[in-house]
């Protein structure tokens, strides 16, 4: 075992060892939930072609049953036995670890020297930072990570000794800690125009994953800094910042509907205002349309492409106009996730071409 992952302390009595199969094997020792990571990569290891076929989507998805790894974080798991099929099956697999179920909020520092993006307000979202304040030194996340603890008048998370610390290959730092309230925060990332901490930190918790310590990559290992090795229960003011940005956690979703208003006007503009091209358009625009009220996790991009592949199928079976059925995806989408206007339309081409040659012809 590396001596750099050797643990001190006697939390468990066990220690992250180096081969990523003892590593998962530790990581769910620990109550956190694991998953596959690509060999070499920090992205899940690939859905099976199943659940790569357009339209399919984590809902009804047999392959958790059958203990696949498919769907990424959703896959995560603390069996033992699974793991070790996993890992002997595929040795080389990195580890992630599913932060919601873990009950985990790391904090992802950047490091990455670069100018601070034009307008104040972005560098710490929520806090006006004075003109007379010189920002002239101000280049990574740890730079900005110091001014927001500095403000709460609490030294750095990245100076946290009570914590687990991980030295990212590209310089950066995740810094863990656990929830002890039962609350759902949220992720983020921290270069959006949206819900953020500070510029160039990102938030990993419910609805994301975070590497594993010990998993290596071509450029690097995440490596643990420090003697913690378990995750410290976080601080308050980390909370309150948290809450302030927009971390806090979504409103429960709604019941489900048959169709929302909104669904429903979607249809008949695309020309499907009747019988069973209603329903199953209807349908798939009601699913997209209730991701607007969770944040993260929703399985938003499998949903679009579901409801685009479905409309694909009906423009090919004559039941919809192609350019209206386009435009009522684009709109759903836009209500559950503003902003991300190029995304959404890559997604429902690529669905509704596949779809297209599908056609469907829904009995009325």
């Amino acid at each position: 075992m590396p001596a750099e992952l050797r643990s001190s302390g006697s939390d468990s009595g066990r220690e992250p060892p180096g081969p990523p199969a003892a590593t998962a094997r530790w990581c769910a020792e620990q109550g956190w939930p694991v998953l596959p990571l690509a060999p070499g990569r920090k992205t899940p290891a690939a859905n099976c072609a199943a659940c790569r076929a357009p339209g399919h989507t984590y809902d009804g998805c047999p392959c958790p049953a059958a203990g696949r790894w498919c769907h990424g974080f959703r896959a995560a798991t603390l069996d033992p036995a699974l793991i070790a099929r996993w890992w002997a099956a595929h040795p080389r697999f990195g580890v992630g670890v599913a932060c919601g179920p873990a009950g985990l909020v790391v904090i992802d520092v950047d490091a990455h020297p670069d100018r601070p993006p034009p307008g104040r307000d972005r560098l710490l979202p929520g806090i006006k930072i004075s003109a007379q304040v010189d920002l002239a030194g101000v280049r990574t996340g740890f730079h900005t990570l110091a001014v927001l603890a500095a403000l709460a008048d609490h030294p750095s998370p990245a100076e946290d000794t009570t914590t687990l610390r991980v030295r990212t290959p590209s310089g950066g730092m995740h810094i863990w800690y656990r929830t002890t309230d039962g609350r759902r925060w949220q992720c983020s990332t921290g270069s959006g125009a949206g819900r953020a901490l500070a510029w160039q930190v990102d938030v990993r918790a419910h609805g994301g994953y975070i590497v594993a310590p010990g998993t290596s990559t071509p450029t690097g290992t995440y490596t643990p800094v420090g003697q913690a090795r378990h995750p410290a229960p976080l601080p308050a003011w980390l909370a309150a910042a948290l809450a302030r940005t927009g971390h806090s956690p979504a409103p429960p979703a709604p019941p489900p509907r048959s169709a929302p208003p909104r669904a429903r006007q979607a249809v008949v503009a695309a020309g499907g205002g009747r019988g069973g091209a209603e329903r199953l358009l209807a349908h798939g625009l009601a699913e997209v349309e209730r991701c607007g009220a969770v944040a993260e996790g929703a399985g938003f991009t499998e949903k679009l492409n579901r409801a685009a592949f479905t409309a694909g199928g009906l423009v090919a079976g004559g039941h919809l106009d192609r350019e209206a059925a386009e435009e009522a995806l684009l709109r759903t989408a836009e209500l559950a996730r503003p902003g991300q206007g190029r995304l959404a339309a890559r997604i429902i081409r690529g669905g509704m071409a596949a779809g297209a040659r599908h056609p469907l012809h829904p009995s009325g």
